[in-house]
């Protein structure tokens, strides 16, 4: 700034190239850069990406001047390399993730934060982030996602709306199979059976083998796990805490009496060879394979946030438009939805380090707050315009009831080269539900460009449908003298649950027998101690916030 103030003409230059490229654009460097910074800085990379010469790295690498090395991993074992990196001493500037592969927990965040590795971004925002501090000011929640107890903001989570993102736990059942067999869309656990049976001995793909699949899944996240589905007609299952609330009062539910039902239930659903063994064993690849399958489809049923997760819903598929959403099932107690508040996850995607010079931290949390603004983020998440998205013409209809196009995606052409414009996932920042509903769908929910609109319509068949009370875990944070403590007792807890879930689904345990010895290693691993952490935690947040009801 001084060496601008030195002369006059450069200022008004200055101030008119500014103009021009940053119109409406607070987030534009209020200094001549004169030499790029340099910022080494840790990142996942998809196998389709090179951020050394992707078009958006060079974007704003451009616009904030700022020279990159990129010190990038795959997504496969991300999580332990980041950790490695972190526990050399050698660590980088940055580490920019993304959220649905790996990011830092809470507990990472308030570790690293005390231990002054994490520098904290309050002084930053507040000086050189208006789109931030917009937001948090906009939506207190959004601010509290990102303030640790001791009120620092070591770190920034991904934020995004999104609907049908917000009710994971979905099952999507061949429509076509049901009107062959004429049979209707299942209501309840027991019209589920019944038509799960009906497709395993119908014959409803014709070729005159019994090789049809009646339900099947996976075992990573996007709600491709088939227990809660179907556990939600018996208990609340969130997939991810275990823990319920009823009257202010944390609870255990994987070890009541309803849960022992839910898991009767799907035992003989599996007992019955109604449910794909491999559905608790094998990946997504594997999953898509079933759905894909040469020849004919023996696929009736699959779990999934979305279908495209087990068949191709792209240009020119074949089976794309043959799944359509089943609601959450009337069980002997409840009908619930797992509800997941929509796209906030707990923890830090994007932090800056004690090692960046003042300078790096200012151009950071900088580029950050571009990537608040609705452009910015079309830009990060999506691509170039004229390359991967455009604006709309007249006659195309935004995804949002009533909201204003702003944004037109453009597909990807067959045989076309995979395109290095956008950072995909990694850029994912801040996408409120003004932005999410501005950009077209088709209204044809079927079609490729219309497949968001299609996952709108299937979730308001959820919405609603999750408890009374719900454990806030989106914003709940555990105070630090806890925080590694219970990070240990969940996993313990969560891991117990799940391997005995499976023994009991597949009859490796009796679940009359070996009931009690369950419950008791549950005892034994420290549930009582988890929940009443989990209690006080609930607590202090309730005080400050209105319970979710």
């Amino acid at each position: 700034m001084k060496k601008l103030l030195r002369s006059g003409f450069v200022v008004i230059m200055f101030i008119a190239l500014s103009t021009t490229l940053f119109a409406c654009d607070r987030s534009q460097p209020a200094e001549e850069v004169t030499k790029p910074i340099p910022i080494s800085i840790f990142a996942q990379q998809e196998a389709t990406y090179d951020l050394k010469t992707n078009e958006f790295s060079r974007l704003v690498e451009k616009k904030f001047g700022i020279a990159f090395d990129w010190k990038t991993v795959p997504y496969e074992g991300a999580k332990e390399k980041r950790q490695i990196s972190l526990a050399s001493g050698n660590y980088l500037d940055a580490y920019l993730l993304t959220s649905y592969i790996d990011q830092f927990s809470q507990a990472d965040v308030i570790r690293y934060g005390k231990q002054g590795i994490f520098y904290p971004l309050n002084d930053l925002i507040d000086r050189y982030a208006p789109h931030i501090k917009e937001a948090f000011a906009n939506d207190p929640g959004l601010k509290a996602l990102n303030t640790a107890p001791d009120g620092n903001i070591y770190g920034l989570a991904a934020f995004s709306d999104c609907f049908h993102c917000s009710y994971p736990n979905k099952l999507w059942l061949n429509s076509k199979w049901l009107k062959k067999l004429k049979l209707s869309m299942p209501q309840t656990t027991e019209q589920l059976r019944t038509v799960l049976r009906a497709f395993k001995n119908g014959d409803p793909n014709g070729n005159g083998l019994s090789d049809e699949i009646p339900l099947s899944g996976s075992t990573e996240d996007f709600g491709v796990r088939i227990l809660p589905y179907l556990m939600n007609g018996f208990v609340y299952d969130d997939d991810r805490t275990y823990l319920s609330v009823k009257d202010g009062k944390v609870g255990l539910v994987a070890d009541s009496q309803e849960w022992k039902e839910g898991l009767a239930y799907v035992k003989s659903l599996y007992a019955e060879g109604l449910i794909d063994p491999g559905a608790f064993t094998q990946s997504a690849d594997a999953f898509k394979q079933l759905g894909e399958n040469e020849g004919a489809q023996i696929l009736g049923a699959g779990t999934a946030m979305h279908p495209d997760i087990f068949v191709d819903t792209g240009p020119d598929n074949r089976r794309g438009s043959d799944y359509d959403p089943v609601p959450p099932l009337q069980g002997p107690y409840a009908s619930y939805s797992v509800f997941y508040e929509a796209g906030t996850k707990p923890g830090a995607k994007f932090v800056i380090t004690d090692k960046a010079s003042p300078e790096a931290r200012i151009a950071l949390i900088r580029m950050v707050d571009y990537l608040y603004t609705p452009i910015g983020q079309a830009n990060a998440e999506v691509g170039k315009e004229g390359i991967d998205w455009r604006k709309p013409v007249k006659g195309e209809k935004a995804l949002g009831p009533g909201s204003v196009a702003e944004f037109t995606r453009i597909p990807v052409k067959e045989g076309e080269p995979a395109r290095n414009s956008g950072w995909g996932g990694m850029g994912h920042f801040y996408m409120p539900k003004a932005y999410r509903d501005s950009w077209v769908q088709d209204m044809n929910i079927y079609s490729p460009d219309g497949y968001e609109r299609r996952l709108y319509e299937a979730t308001k068949l959820y919405e609603g449908h999750e408890p009374t009370e719900l454990y806030p875990t989106w914003q709940v944070w555990i105070e630090p003298g806890v925080a590694d403590e219970v990070s240990i007792l969940q996993a313990n807890v969560k891991n117990e649950i799940d391997q005995s879930a499976l023994q009991f689904i597949t009859g490796e345990k009796d679940l009359n027998k070996d009931w009690g010895d369950y419950v008791q290693r549950l005892q034994t691993l420290g549930t009582d101690r988890y929940v009443k952490i989990m209690q006080q935690a609930y607590d202090t947040w309730s005080r400050e916030n209105k319970p979710i009801k």
